[in-house]
C-alpha cells in the first residue's frame, strides 16, 4: 500500500518560513519524480515544485520561484520543500505528489495534504 505523508505545516507569520516534509512508502521512492502542489480554498491545485528521482531536474511555480527550494533524501524515501519569505496568499492545503503529470492534474498517488496558514 502506497503512502505519501505530508508534514511541517501550521500557522506562520508573513515573512516567515516552513518547510515541509512527505515521507514516502510502498513504492520505489528514488525512481519517482515528486512534486509539490497546493489548494486554496475556492481555487484550484496549483503546482508549486517538482524534482526528478536524481534531483537533478528541478522546476518551480511562478507565485513561489526563489522564495521555496525543493530537495528530496532517497534513502530516507522523504521529499521536502523549504519555504522562505511567506505570503498571505500562500495560504492552502500543500500535497504531495509521485509522478505528477499535466501540470498536477493526474499523479500515481497524492499525500492526504497539510494546512499552511500565513497570517498577516
Amino acid at each position: 500500500q502506497v503512502q505519501l505523508v505530508e508534514s511541517g505545516g501550521g500557522l506562520v507569520q508573513a515573512g516567515g518560513s516552513l518547510r515541509l516534509s512527505c515521507a514516502a512508502s510502498g513504492l520505489t521512492f528514488s525512481t519517482y519524480t515528486m512534486g509539490w502542489f497546493r489548494q486554496a480554498p475556492g481555487k484550484e491545485r496549483e503546482f508549486v515544485a517538482r524534482i526528478t528521482w536524481g534531483g537533478r531536474n528541478i522546476r518551480y511555480g511562478d507565485s513561489v520561484k526563489g522564495r521555496c527550494t525543493i530537495s528530496r533524501d532517497n534513502a530516507k524515501r522523504t521529499v521536502y520543500l523549504e519555504m522562505n519569505s511567506l505570503k498571505p496568499e500562500d495560504t492552502a492545503v500543500y500535497y504531495c505528489a509521485a509522478n505528477p503529470r499535466d501540470g498536477g492534474s493526474s499523479a500515481d498517488y497524492w499525500g492526504q495534504g497539510t494546512q499552511v496558514t500565513v497570517a498577516s
